[in-house]
């Protein structure tokens, strides 16, 4: 089976039982996004891919620990030998933080509006990056909307300006304003990633209510003129109920933008609790579209520093390995 043949089909499970020898050090765990919740997750890798699972008691997915942080997977006919990565803060190689758990927004894909609210200060997200600075080679902050999205943009100002300090490069997440990528340029932020979340508008507008499409769309053209093509993303979910040609009208948008598209598999919570995870062969579909639109504007994932594009343990990222 090709690289990215096998990655989709583990992709479309999403979920892994993790048994074997004690894995603590390599469990990671999300406060944002439509993943947050649940029991934790694992980053299992190969010398040609790294997928992300969340853990579940009942996936067809096994892997096996067998300590030390070698392993293998098994699923089906397939077994693979390979190795759980060690995270940083929530994933390898990276402090990705969440700065405010919590959301005022109630995204139905979404399970942070269901989490109690809770946010780190500027010393505690500090103390974080600095207890594994030695094995870090970046830092990326996200955050839900602990009151309103001003006050959330300031809050996470002060926290990239203190983690300067570190050297790093640093990519941000947020819910952003007109004024937030010239915010975190100024402060040297090196990426930025602002979600369009749902293909097409009528799903932004049904599933995403009380946030601003148009808005999104402007504040990409601007952080693009100042962070530089292809080191802008936006999450993009596969499976709300977009068609394929939605969702290759989106990437192309995206990307004749000079934006980096990240197409994330649907995690069937929350709103989406019934559905099912888009299949391997649509994920490979879906793939193909993307992959060649990147090629067409000259957008290049492996030069990514930050975020989602540089650890590809949750999607299909043309150009892997890194």
């Amino acid at each position: 089976m090709h690289r990215q043949e096998l990655k989709a089909a583990l992709l479309a499970v999403g979920s892994a039982r993790l048994t074997g020898k004690d894995a603590t050090p390599y469990l990671s765990s999300s406060s944002a996004g439509p993943g947050a919740g649940g029991q934790g997750s694992v980053f299992f890798s190969t010398s040609a891919m790294r997928v992300r699972f969340s853990l579940s008691d009942t996936s067809p997915v096994e892997i096996i620990h067998a300590g030390e942080g070698s392993a293998t997977l098994r699923y089906g006919e397939i077994v693979l030998s390979g190795r759980l990565d060690p995270v940083g803060l929530h994933c390898p190689e990276q402090a990705y933080i969440t700065v405010s758990s919590g959301c005022i927004f109630n995204c139905h894909y979404c399970n942070v509006p269901r989490l109690p609210k809770r946010r780190k200060s500027v010393s505690e997200v500090h103390a974080m990056v600095d207890g594994i600075k030695d094995r870090i080679n970046a830092i990326s902050i996200t955050s839900g909307v602990y009151s309103d999205i001003y006050e959330e943009e300031d809050f996470v100002c002060q926290v990239v300006r203190d983690l300067a300090g570190f050297g790093l490069p640093i990519g941000v997440s947020i819910y952003p304003t007109e004024q937030t990528p010239g915010r975190l340029h100024g402060l040297g932020v090196k990426e930025v990633k602002f979600n369009l979340e749902c293909a097409t508008p009528e799903l932004f507008k049904t599933l995403c209510p009380g946030h601003d499409r148009d808005l999104i769309i402007r504040v990409l053209q601007k952080s693009v003129v100042l962070f530089g093509r292809g080191h802008v993303f936006s999450n993009v979910i596969l499976g709300l109920g977009e068609t394929d040609e939605e969702m290759n009208a989106c990437i192309r948008e995206l990307t004749k933008l000079g934006v980096i598209p990240v197409i994330r598999p649907l995690n069937p919570i929350a709103g989406f609790s019934g559905s099912m995870r888009p299949d391997a062969e649509r994920l490979l579909r879906i793939a193909g579209y993307h992959e060649r639109a990147l090629e067409e504007e000259g957008l290049d994932p492996r030069q990514a520093l930050t975020m989602c594009v540089r650890c590809r343990g949750c999607d299909l990222v043309p150009g892997e390995p890194l």
